[in-house]
């Protein structure tokens, strides 16, 4: 069931951090969709994946907030395995998109997309997948057709897009230690866009 109220906009301005950080202290200790991991614990590993591999800022950011959007659809965890497509990549891309620049905001929303891309022209990525994310893909609308493939490189953000599904599928570790979320405010501070340029 959908919970309207989590849709609700979020301030632009210094203010959307604390709004950010809040959502994760209020729903980021589910478990991630069948993986072993809690929901905070998956989006710090990716966040941390992007470091490791010397990501911009933006990238890092976006790898933080790559899944925002479970927190805020309203589904329950098992969405998937109910049939269910949330869509997470959209509402979670589109609820940033007022403080962030698309540098940060369009890797996610393509997040998903890179998925079935890769399942589309790595005849071996498919096979890396956890069952959770297969299970996922099929909702997503499987690998990509050649002309989806074609439409999907045609974004400007879709190699941080495919990068950023590598750190996503690399991030989901039982008990891996991670830094805490804490440290990533800088980072989110600065990538701020101004209320009156927000999208």
């Amino acid at each position: 069931m959908k919970d309207k109220a989590s849709m609700a906009p979020i301030a632009a301005g210094p203010d959307a951090i604390d709004a950010i950080f809040e959502l994760f202290e209020q729903r980021g200790n589910s478990i991630y969709m069948g993986e072993e991991v809690t929901q905070t614990e998956h989006m710090l590993q990716t966040a941390e994946e992007a470091e490791r591999a010397g990501a911009p800022a933006t990238l890092v950011a976006a790898s933080l907030l790559h899944d925002i959007g479970h927190f805020l659809h309203g589904y329950n965890a098992d969405a998937a395995e109910q049939g269910i497509n949330s869509r997470h990549e959209d509402i979670g891309a589109a609820w940033l998109a007022r403080c962030f620049g698309p540098e940060v905001t369009e890797p996610i929303k393509l997040h998903v997309a890179a998925k079935r891309y890769l399942c589309a022209v790595d005849p071996d990525y498919f096979e890396s997948l956890s069952p959770a994310s297969r299970r996922s893909l099929e909702l997503q609308g499987g690998p990509m057709t050649a002309s989806g493939i074609a439409t999907f490189k045609a974004n400007p953000h879709y190699a941080d897009a495919v990068a950023l599904r590598r750190f996503d599928d690399a991030g989901k570790v039982k008990g891996r230690a991670v830094p805490p979320l804490e440290r990533y405010r800088p980072v989110l501070e600065r990538l701020l866009v101004a209320p009156a340029t927000a999208a």
